[in-house]
C-alpha cells in the first residue's frame, strides 16, 4: 500500500472527507511521527505495533569495489516493532489464503 492508496482509502471510507481532506490527514499523522522519532520518542499504536529508534554504532566496513577499508559512522535508523494483535491478524489471514490456494 502507498501513501495514495491510504489517502484513497481514507476517502473511500469516510464519505464526509474530501480526497485532499484524506490528504491533509494522512500527511499530518506522517509528520507528527516523523517529527516524533527525530526527536528521539518512541511511538506506540496499540493493537498494530510500535516505531523506535536504534542506534548502530559505528564499525569499520570494506569497500567492496576496491577492498580498502572504509570507517563507516554512527547511525540513528527507525525500526518497527508489529504488536501482537497485528501479527496474529496476519499469521490468521496468511493461513486463510494458503487454505484457499490448497482447495
Amino acid at each position: 500500500m502507498t501513501r495514495s492508496d491510504l489517502v484513497e482509502a481514507l476517502a473511500e471510507r469516510f464519505g464526509q472527507l474530501t480526497q485532499r481532506d484524506a490528504e491533509f490527514a494522512v500527511k499530518a499523522i506522517l509528520d507528527a511521527m516523523n517529527d516524533a522519532l527525530v526527536r528521539g520518542h518512541r511511538i506506540e499504536i496499540r493493537g498494530f505495533g510500535s516505531f523506535s529508534i536504534n542506534r548502530r554504532p559505528p564499525r569499520i566496513g570494506r569497500n567492496p569495489r576496491s577492498g580498502e577499508r572504509v570507517a563507516v559512522p554512527e547511525k540513528r535508523v527507525p525500526h518497527f516493532k508489529p504488536g501482537k494483535a497485528l501479527r496474529e491478524a496476519v499469521d490468521r489471514r496468511t493461513a486463510e489464503l494458503k487454505q484457499q490456494g490448497r482447495s
